[in-house]
């Protein structure tokens, strides 16, 4: 399993990004992805999911600011991140749990200002 997050970078707060994930090495079309994020000094959350069908989820701090999506043709999963707050500050990760094991990405840092 290979995933990697792109996308990442410094943003006011209000702003918005979009953040890429790239994976390979397993059958994408049939396995959920999940978003994760870690803040400095605190646990790794789970952020977003989204099914094969396309079924989403999201913690309830980045609802309705944050949509992830997805593209079975390109192996690729998007987080659209608005309305971005100085708490959302962190490393995002792109995971999938695959043959009883859960695979993190390379992350990518999110740094919003006030």
């Amino acid at each position: 399993v290979q995933l990697q997050a792109s996308g990442g970078g410094l943003v006011q707060a209000g702003g918005s990004l979009r953040l890429s994930c790239r994976a390979s090495g397993f059958n994408f079309r049939i396995n959920t992805v999940d978003w994760y994020r870690q803040a400095p000094g605190k646990e790794r959350e789970l952020t977003a999911t989204i099914t094969s069908g396309g079924g989403t989820n999201y913690t309830d701090s980045v609802k309705g600011r944050f949509t992830t999506s997805r593209d079975n043709t390109r192996n690729m999963v998007y987080l659209h991140m608005n309305s971005l707050k100085p708490e959302d500050t962190a490393v995002y990760y792109c995971s999938v749990f695959y043959r009883g094991r859960r695979s993190y990405g390379q992350g990518t840092l999110v740094t919003v200002s006030s």
